[in-house]
């Protein structure tokens, strides 16, 4: 895969799945999503927004391992963590990363007991990770990347104030939302967790999608939610 700078262990990997040509999306992101700045990524089902996650955080991350998570990836439910843990096993073989997913129906005490034990990537359901990372006090100050995917079906669920107490826990991190539509849900969160981050549109036309969900009160609920969120994270470290 002809990416600039790319890992050639990462390299490898892909090429031995059949990734040979990185697309349109994985082009134009992979300087900006390597170099650390915030982004805003929109791009239609079918163009490879997960892969193209998978591929940037190992990236960032191979060559070294911590006992701390360094990468945290909100997902909408227990199939999109398997489907990206099993992605993170196929592209980073080489990689020698520790990557660990926990949703709703898993095991609370396990998982909390596996994750103290070490791991590079953390990725997670809205209300495992807001549970988990609330009673259990994880190291977060190691955190290079704090991703959302999907983020158009996971804020229709109204799970912003979950992101917002797990960003808000966080001091430096880099920070990306991948979408599929642009929506005002996606620019209120963006406003209130990112430093100017870049935008990504690969739709045709930009538009705020019509959401079912009356937005009024989104904003004040995420403003209430930073007032009370160095509160409610203490366990935080």
């Amino acid at each position: 895969m002809k990416l600039k700078k790319i890992n050639e262990t990462l390299k490898e990997a892909l090429v031995e799945n059949g990734l040979t040509e990185a697309n349109d999306l994985q082009q134009e992101t992979f300087s900006s999503i390597k170099s650390g700045v915030d982004c805003i990524i929109i791009a239609p089902d079918g163009m490879g927004k997960t892969t193209t996650i998978v591929i940037n955080v190992i990236q960032r991350l191979i060559g070294s391992t911590e006992e701390s998570p360094r990468a945290l990836i909100v997902v909408e439910d227990k199939a999109k963590v398997l489907e990206m843990v099993a992605l993170f096993e196929k592209y980073g073989k080489y990689s020698g990363l520790e990557v660990y997913g926990i949703h709703d129906k898993g095991d609370t005490d396990y998982d909390k007991n596996y994750i103290s034990t070490g791991i590079d990537v953390l990725i997670g359901t809205p209300n495992k990770l807001n549970d988990t990372f609330s009673s259990a006090g994880y190291n977060v100050n190691r955190l290079k990347m704090f991703i959302l995917d999907d983020a158009n079906p996971i804020l229709k669920l109204r799970h912003e104030t979950k992101i917002m107490r797990i960003s808000n826990s966080i001091a430096k991190t880099q920070r990306i939302i991948f979408g599929d539509q642009f929506s005002e849900r996606i620019e209120i969160l963006a406003e209130k967790m990112m430093e100017e981050p870049e935008i990504f549109d690969f739709e045709d036309d930009m538009e705020y999608e019509d959401e079912d969900e009356e937005e009024e009160g989104l904003e004040e609920d995420l403003e209430d939610e930073e007032k009370d969120g160095e509160e409610e994270q203490k366990n935080i470290k």
